[in-house]
């Protein structure tokens, strides 16, 4: 009967219980965001998604706000983390073609990050302005770590320097954003697989951005390690900010 209190008043266990519940209620959110989008989305459907109290919901997050910005972050962990695993199977996807090809397959498969990265108002509402205005935000850590990765892609001899880090960062955003959504601007003969899409994409990323002629394996592989290094503070960072979003 004492090892069940005990068991019962286990703070790891009340912890594990409590981590448990909080995935289930933004599993039950990132379903009805996609559903019905941010604004129609209210804290009683989430709970009537999630099988929790309404009150359960207000012991994690103190607002609905605070609950879609904990999904947001949730979802660029996971897209790092998967993003993180293919530098590292290949070095060549360091490199920008390579990167922005990689980026654009994990985006196109994650409808919220997807929306995210190209502003979609009609999911996130009033989150996309509110995570733009807040440079502690994950969308100001990337773009820092954007200008970090193509200022050390240009030191290194790896990214074409006729043209500013500023400008390139203006055309990569550009160009895959265009991508994105050439769809809906095509007609059904025009458009093509996803597949021939991501190696369209990487060519023309390839040709605008990347030097003409053999580039040093050696310095690929530097260039690798450094990076991965620097992810990982930031990949860090936006585990920091989730935590305490979840315990906020």
């Amino acid at each position: 009967m004492a090892d069940q209190e005990a068991g019962e008043n286990d703070p790891q266990r009340e912890r594990s219980k409590r981590q448990v519940r909080a995935e289930r209620i933004l599993d039950a959110a990132a379903t009805l965001i996609q559903r019905w989008g941010y604004n129609k989305t209210t804290i009683d459907d989430i709970a009537r998604q999630a099988g929790v109290a309404k009150g359960t919901i207000y012991l994690h997050w103190k607002t609905r706000e605070a609950l879609f910005i904990a999904l947001l972050t949730r979802e660029y962990l996971t897209v790092m983390q998967d993003f993180r695993q293919r530098m590292l199977d290949d070095p060549e996807n360091i490199l920008p073609h390579g990167l922005l090809k990689q980026a654009f397959l994990l985006s196109m498969s994650r409808p919220l990050i997807k929306a995210m990265l190209l502003g979609d108002k009609n999911v996130l509402g009033e989150l996309v302005r509110r995570d733009h205005a807040d440079p502690t935000s994950v969308t100001w850590q990337r773009i820092a770590f954007a200008v970090y990765y193509t200022e050390l892609l240009r030191s290194k001899g790896l990214m074409r320097t006729d043209v500013s880090a500023i400008e390139q960062i203006h055309m990569l955003t550009a160009i895959a954003t265009g991508f994105m959504v050439a769809d809906q601007f095509l007609p059904d003969e025009y458009q093509v697989p996803l597949e021939e899409s991501v190696e369209m994409l990487a060519k023309t990323v390839r040709h605008t951005f990347e030097p003409d002629g053999p580039l040093s394996l050696e310095k690929v592989q530097e260039v690798q390690g450094i990076f991965i290094q620097h992810f990982d503070q930031l990949i860090e960072a936006i585990k920091e900010r989730f935590q305490k979003e979840a315990e906020a």
